[in-house]
């Protein structure tokens, strides 16, 4: 693997927190990559919303199909880039397995329900699973990452200037993170894959489900010129093929823009190392503003015609609901909750650690096992 000087490097990595084996196949981040495939975490996923809920049907993605897809689009950049594709990869698997069930709709609920507690933060859940809630070894807790990929997941969206989160407060003196300063590139390069591929699968899931025509996405300059591309080869085709090839194209030229504006803002800002990277002031992986313009308009046409679309709006309500629901319930009476939480929360040191407790539960549920438990509490007429 050819890497540029400021990618990062295995050989420099910080390593991990405890003392682990050395492995003479697998480099430290193909290792982390490998521990989060395996992890429970990362296989609850796909019974998590990206956009539908679980239960929707229809093959729509999933949170653990969105994952992948960000995990695809982050190897191809950092490939291009001369960035590690491993540590890049691991990064894009790893970012979203600490979200609630239900999407952000879950994430709002639980935010609300969080609020005088501090609030919730996927990204603080997704380093709680990987180096405290999942439990594999017998020498340490966690999975035992290295210090690369737990920064740039947990900062994979930017500094966190303000660690307000008791939790993250103490790991991060336990194990500095770096907080305060700009993540990896690979890190970078996960983020922006993120939005890659939400943007692209959800045109591609909002247009299967019914929700805008072909015609309404011509009304977008991108789309439309693409569709004008592709008139004369897909002329009499099925339209779900031409969606497909629609949103292949739209990921090729957001890829390219990524790129090239990427490897200007590297090259203007005189960055060396990957030091160098976490000195900035600012991302260096980014879109160009033509680009950005691109998607601001590909944003509002989601947000008017997929995301506050009656189904998906009623579906959300009902989320939040359920959620806050939840943990009302678990919060007034601790021993509504299973064992082994009952014993957790029976020894909370506090409101606020009690709070935690319920909020990580409620976090690591599918949406079926949220709907199931809400089921057993509030219906009257459901077995527990």
């Amino acid at each position: 693997m050819v890497l540029a000087t400021y990618a990062s490097r295995p050989e420099a990595s910080r390593g991990r927190l405890y003392p682990d084996f050395a492995n003479i196949i697998r480099s430290p981040f193909q290792r982390d990559r490998d521990r989060l495939i395996h992890s429970a975490a990362f296989r609850k996923l796909d019974g998590k919303t990206q956009v539908f809920a679980y239960h929707e049907g229809k093959n729509y993605r999933t949170r653990l199909t969105h994952s992948i897809e960000v995990a695809q689009i982050t190897r191809t950049i950092c490939k291009s880039l001369e960035l590690n594709e491993e540590l890049g990869e691991a990064i894009a698997l790893a970012h979203d397995l600490g979200h609630a069930p239900f999407g952000h709709a879950g994430e709002r609920g639980l935010n609300n329900a969080m609020k005088k507690f501090g609030g919730f933060d996927h990204n603080i859940n997704s380093l709680k699973i990987m180096t405290v809630l999942e439990t594999h070894y017998p020498e340490f807790p966690g999975l035992n990452l290295s210090w690369e990929t737990l920064e740039g997941t947990v900062k994979h969206n930017g500094p966190i200037k303000k660690v307000s989160n008791r939790w993250l407060k103490s790991f991060n003196k336990q194990f500095d993170l770096d907080l305060a300063n700009y993540p990896s590139l690979e890190a970078q390069v996960a983020a922006i894959a993120d939005d890659i591929a939400y943007l692209n699968h959800d045109i591609d899931d909002g247009f299967r489900a019914g929700f805008f025509s072909l015609e309404q996405l011509r009304e977008l300059p991108f789309i439309g010129k693409i569709l004008d591309e592709l008139a004369e080869k897909y002329q009499g085709k099925d339209n779900n093929i031409k969606i497909y090839a629609i949103t292949r194209s739209m990921i090729a030229s957001m890829i390219f823009d990524a790129l090239e504006n990427s490897r200007n803002s590297i090259r203007a800002l005189g960055v060396k190392t990957a030091e160098d990277v976490r000195r900035q002031k600012q991302f260096l992986i980014g879109f160009s503003s033509s680009m950005q313009k691109q998607i601001s308009m590909l944003r509002r046409f989601l947000k008017e015609y997929f995301y506050t679309n009656t189904s998906v709006a009623r579906m959300d309500m009902k989320s939040t609901k359920i959620v806050e629901g939840l943990f009302n319930a678990f919060y007034e009476d601790w021993h509504l909750l299973p064992s082994p939480e009952r014993q957790f929360a029976k020894s909370a040191a506090d409101e606020k650690a009690l709070a935690d407790i319920i909020c990580t539960y409620i976090a690591g549920m599918t949406d079926m096992g949220a709907i199931e438990e809400h089921q057993k509490l509030f219906d009257i007429k459901t077995r527990f």
